[in-house]
């Protein structure tokens, strides 16, 4: 999707973006790109914003008001749920303050990080970005900022707890929460009042390493995020890099890509399935996945030379071709993995104490879903129909038969549900394709020396928990001017608060165990 961005102006913003969502239905907000945009236009952000009922997307863009030192742009939080975090990591990385928004704190960085790591201006000496030895303060206030009548820059602190209040840290440790991620809950009794994300404990900076790399020396940066969806997280990558090119693959190369991503997607679906009942103290079903997750390694690994982390595809096409035994292979592996899914219902997914775990359990509906960006399979339980592979068709999902796997209830039982049914569908893609892979090349040669054209793009794929997007911002250089990745699991996280107030602190393990993300994708 090349982008071909509105402007509104700094004054009309907010009311022009009320009007894409309200009379245009432009009702998700994809992501939110803070970008700096040079001497002469300064910072500012890049909005993607999709109807849901037509799948229609637009971009606008934002250049940010200079206040003396500081940067403003209104807050669109009152009119997406989604824009909290995604808000607060502009202001982490850039520091853009968003007028109105209730919690400017930094998301990533620590607390007393000192600069703003995106602006090109940035000091990246190691000199300058000396690892602390101390403790990170940890504040019980956030600010909100706003506007005076004589143009000055007020600040409002909000106090996060109360006295009486009652808090509890989830984590930060791996594997309880899934990667180092910090859930500051507040709790009355058994009763959750508020959930507060920390995230970044394993922030990398994988955006700003990219700045300064050849594209393809950007690939191996997107395998490391949700190590489970390896390649979802570069067929993104590559895939914006291609369009901007016009790079024209062959047959072989996409259908190859897209039978790798459905066998990547069982591996993650695997792999979920296995810790959601491990996370419920159901050792038997965990150890079921990982049984049945070794045979599609076998397959997978016989052509990419990995297991855990997949480096397969590069701009242009694969790595090499597929092995030998590949098509037997994943055939074998198909004809073997249905009548396994059954087991895992059998031994747990049918459970009576599952059921009693995780009916009603970290609930959301259909409209909340959107306005959390809740994509893949949790927001899918809630009936949203939001498959990438559907609505913005890649590779040759076109060309397959496969039904999109809805839900109603919600919650996290029919997320559960979600991804056992979903690994059928994946195998059915498969099995369309895998005896029909054409001839031709696997590989279509590239310049030594990449330079993507000037412009904008955005390219997006069905990850293994939701949308997984890269946009890019190419001044026609060798290096790309900025990439920013969406991650499948920030707005997974964001929508915690709103899943379990009133629930009970059992509720959040539950919960927890069956939203499928993965930190090092939030916190890239």
């Amino acid at each position: 999707m090349k982008l071909e961005n509105k402007e509104f102006g700094f004054d009309s913003f907010v009311d022009e973006m009320t009007k894409l969502k309200d009379e245009k239905h432009f009702d998700y907000l994809v992501t939110i790109v803070g970008e700096d945009f040079g001497p002469e236009e300064g910072l500012g952000c890049i909005y993607i914003l999709e109807n849901t009922q037509n799948h229609e997307r637009v971009s606008v863009k934002q250049i940010a008001k200079q206040v003396e030192a500081d940067y403003v742009i209104p807050t669109v939080i009152h009119l997406w749920a989604a824009a909290d975090l995604l808000e607060r990591e502009v202001f982490d990385f850039l520091g853009i303050k968003f007028l109105g928004h209730p919690d400017m704190r930094r998301l990533f960085m620590r607390a007393d990080f000192e600069g703003f790591p995106l602006r090109k201006d940035f000091d990246m000496s190691p000199e300058a970005n000396r690892f602390p030895t101390t403790d990170e303060p940890d504040s019980e206030w956030t600010s909100e900022w706003s506007i005076d009548a004589n143009g000055q820059l007020v600040e409002k602190k909000h106090r996060l707890f109360s006295d009486e209040d009652f808090v509890i840290n989830f984590g930060p440790n791996h594997p309880s929460t899934h990667g180092v991620l910090r859930l500051q809950t507040v709790v009355d009794g058994e009763t959750i009042k508020r959930v507060y994300p920390h995230l970044g404990y394993i922030h990398r900076g994988i955006e700003k390493m990219m700045e300064n790399m050849l594209y393809p020396q950007t690939l191996a940066l997107t395998d490391r995020l949700n190590y489970l969806c390896a390649m979802h997280n570069r067929h993104a990558l590559v895939g914006v890099v291609e369009e901007a090119l016009g790079v024209e693959l062959s047959d072989r190369i996409v259908y190859i890509r897209t039978i790798m991503d459905e066998l990547q997607r069982i591996d993650n679906h695997l792999l979920f399935l296995g810790t959601c009942a491990q996370d419920l103290s159901a050792l038997t079903a965990f150890l079921y996945c990982m049984r049945d997750r070794e045979h599609l390694l076998n397959v997978m690994e016989e052509t990419t030379g990995g297991r855990l982390i997949q480096n397969y595809y590069r701009i242009g096409g694969l790595q090499a071709d597929i092995d030998p035994n590949f098509v037997a292979n994943a055939k074998a592996f198909c004809a073997y993995m249905r009548p396994m899914v059954q087991e895992y219902m059998d031994v747990f997914g049918d459970n009576v104490i599952t059921h009693q775990r995780l009916e009603g359990v970290g609930p959301m509906n259909l409209s909340d879903c959107i306005n959390y960006g809740v994509t893949g399979p949790a927001g899918r339980a809630a009936g949203w129909h939001n498959d990438v592979r559907k609505s913005h068709p890649y590779a040759v999902y076109n060309k397959v038969n496969f039904d999109e796997i809805v839900g109603a209830e919600g919650d996290s039982m029919e997320r559960y549900l979600v991804h056992i049914k979903e690994i059928y569908q994946s195998l059915d893609i498969i099995e369309q394709l895998v005896d029909n892979i054409p001839e031709g090349d696997f590989y279509i040669k590239q310049k030594p020396i990449i330079k993507v054209p000037e412009g904008q793009w955005y390219f997006s794929v069905e990850g293994g928990a939701g949308e997984f997007g890269v946009y890019l911002d190419s001044r026609g250089d060798k290096n790309p001017y900025r990439v920013k990745l969406r991650p499948m699991g920030l707005t997974l996280v964001g929508a915690f608060d709103k899943m379990l107030r009133g629930q009970k602190i059992a509720d959040l393990v539950a919960t927890g165990a069956a939203i499928d993300f993965v930190v090092p994708d939030l916190d890239r």
